[in-house]
């Protein structure tokens, strides 16, 4: 375990957000192409389009949970219900760990007075001062501990 964690952060690390990091070290478990992990997951960095509220880490594994989990139907609730239990496992072990889902909690200090939509320039200062790595390897662990184990 944690091949795919590995997998993540250095994702994080090339450029990636953390939701983008996270959905596309597990994509081709999921069925999907990296291209189309990447565009879809690009709006839930940052707290959902930098507005920092849930972490886009964790956004990313209510993605995988449904991609995994999810018949694509209607109206099965029982089935709803079971992923729901699943995100709400990962999200709350992350919790537990780490205090809060919330992107402008985890940031802390880090968070930046600028509050507009355009990310910021990734420089090694930018990596640096950021928790994002080590919650995004979090993350990933997470979903190979609850999707991943077949």
């Amino acid at each position: 375990m944690g091949v795919r964690a590995d997998r993540a952060r250095e994702m994080f690390l090339q450029g990636y957000n953390c939701s983008q990091a996270v959905v596309g070290a597990f994509a081709d478990l999921f069925g999907f192409d990296s291209v189309t992990a990447m565009k879809f997951a690009e709006g839930l960095g940052g707290g959902m389009g930098r507005m920092r509220l849930t972490c886009g880490a964790v956004a990313a594994m209510a993605t995988l949970a449904s991609m995994k989990l999810s018949s694509g139907e209607p109206g099965n609730l029982k089935l709803r219900g079971e992923i729901y239990a699943v995100i709400q496992k990962m999200a709350g072990e992350f919790k537990e760990n780490n205090g809060s889902v919330i992107c402008a909690e985890l940031l802390g200090a880090a968070l930046p007075k600028d509050s507009s939509a355009q990310p910021e320039e990734r420089t090694p200062d930018y990596y640096k001062r950021r928790p994002c790595a080590d919650k995004i390897y979090q993350c990933a662990l997470l979903v190979e501990k609850y999707l991943c184990q077949d």
